[in-house]
C-alpha cells in the first residue's frame, strides 16, 4: 500500500443531459491546491444556466454555484463560462476535507415569472435517490487527509 496526500477526483457522465465531463477518471490534488473541475455543454439551449451542486455521503445535493456568462465568484467557489456558453469551469479554492464529496454539473433553462423574476427550474433528482443527468464528479480524502491507495 502507499499514501498520496491530496484529493482525488472521480469523473462519471450522467444519462439524460448534455453536460459532460472533460476531466481524466481520476485526479489528484495536494490539500490547499485549487480544485478544479470541468463540465462540456455544447448544445447548451440559450437560456440555459449552468448550475454546479455538490453531494455528501447521505445528504442532499446542495447548491454551490450558478451562471449564464462569464465568471461569477462566491465565498466557496468560482466559475468561469466560455465565450460560447460550450464549456465551463468550477474552481474550488484551495481545497481542504470539507471539499470532499460528489459534484454535479447541470443545465437549467431559465423562466420569466409575473414579477420578470428569473427563476431557473428543472427536475434534478428523481424518486430514489438517483439524478437525472449532467456531469459527476466526486473528490475523496479521507480525515487523515491522505488517500489510501492499494498497489
Amino acid at each position: 500500500m502507499r499514501l498520496v496526500t491530496g484529493v482525488t477526483v472521480f469523473l462519471t457522465l450522467g444519462t439524460v443531459t448534455d453536460a459532460k465531463n472533460a476531466q481524466p477518471s481520476s485526479m489528484d490534488y495536494p490539500e490547499g491546491q485549487d480544485v478544479t473541475l470541468s463540465c462540456n455543454h455544447s448544445t447548451i439551449g440559450r437560456n440555459e444556466y449552468i448550475y454546479w451542486y455538490q453531494q455528501n455521503p447521505n445528504q442532499s445535493p446542495q447548491y454551490v454555484i450558478h451562471g449564464l456568462r462569464g465568471t461569477v465568484n462566491s465565498s466557496t467557489a468560482s466559475l468561469t463560462i466560455a465565450s460560447d456558453r460550450k464549456s465551463s469551469t468550477l474552481v474550488l479554492p484551495q481545497g481542504t476535507l470539507r471539499d470532499t464529496a460528489v459534484y454535479y454539473c447541470v443545465l437549467r433553462e431559465a423562466h420569466w415569472d409575473r414579477r420578470g423574476c428569473t427563476c431557473a427550474v428543472s427536475l434534478l433528482w428523481e424518486e430514489g435517490g438517483g439524478h437525472s443527468g449532467g456531469a459527476v464528479m466526486r473528490a475523496n480524502l479521507d480525515s487523515s487527509r491522505r488517500r489510501v491507495r492499494e498497489q
